[in-house]
């Protein structure tokens, strides 16, 4: 199921022995379009001090209560490496990150995550449970294309979540909008779209655009570029939550556009 970054944030994080804090925002690589890292505010046991924390951890959410549980300790959070949320996250940082908590990095794969699909694959015997091998290979090999396309090699870059909100948005042929919030896969932490409001262009609606039709993001000025016209935005489907967000209007939403599904196997 998709969630929204509206959602995400303010879920409260459980360690193994008790609250840990909320989530404040999360960072994600703009060349894979992957949460990497959520950024918690710690409450008053820590002095409210902001730490990352991975998907990896992440062990059986509580959606219905918020509650995302955590394969760490307290004193492991209390102990972990210091960040500064408002500056960059560099890949020394990550490294000495990983190699606290005794993960494997997640760069260098063929796969949204090393050379798998889930976060949790890169635990220690962790197998990745609920899909056949025969469906793990053709998702990583449908990745793997996307990935060649979207210079895959190029210098990693972590973003805040939380700062793209706001962006607009230019077609080929001009502005058509503003990102209004980020759809994330709950399984993979993959940001799947960008929900764009065009009210600023026309008396409009939502609607979605995927990562892989993004053509250039613009820090500098606050802005995407995608590679779809105004017209192919204004006729497409409406989005109304991810609540009538299935897979067959996933299905509709990329035929819309002439699109390949970034799924590889059938319709669910």
């Amino acid at each position: 199921m998709l969630r929204s970054l509206k959602d995400l944030e303010s879920c409260a994080i459980g360690a193994t022995d008790g609250p840990i804090g909320e989530v404040k925002d999360l960072y994600f690589d703009d060349h894979a379009w992957v949460v990497r890292y959520l950024v918690v505010e710690t409450g008053t046991w820590l002095s409210s001090r902001q730490v990352l924390l991975s998907p990896m951890s992440i062990s059986n959410p509580d959606w219905g209560n918020r509650l995302l549980k955590v394969r760490v300790s307290q004193e492991q959070v209390r102990k972990s490496p210091d960040i500064d949320a408002r500056k960059p996250v560099s890949r020394q940082h990550e490294a000495d990150f990983m190699g606290y908590y005794g993960y494997a990095n997640y760069w260098g794969g063929t796969g949204l995550w090393g050379d798998g699909l889930y976060p949790y694959a890169l635990l220690p015997g962790s197998p990745a449970f609920g899909m056949s091998v025969e469906g793990q290979e053709r998702e990583r090999a449908a990745y793997a294309r996307d990935m060649k396309a979207r210079h895959r090699h190029d210098d990693p870059h972590l973003r805040s979540c939380k700062a793209v909100s706001g962006y607009r948005i230019h077609a080929s042929d001009g502005e058509i909008g503003h990102v209004q919030d980020l759809l994330v896969d709950e399984d993979t932490w993959a940001i799947r779209y960008m929900v764009v409001n065009t009210s600023n262009w026309w008396v409009g609606h939502k609607v979605l655009v995927a990562p892989q039709w993004v053509s250039g993001m613009h820090w500098s000025d606050e802005s995407v570029n995608v590679d779809l016209s105004r017209a192919q935005i204004q006729g497409a489907p409406v989005f109304e939550g991810t609540e009538a967000l299935n897979r067959q209007g996933e299905i509709g939403l990329y035929s819309h556009y002439g699109r390949a599904g970034y799924w590889a196997g059938p319709a669910e």
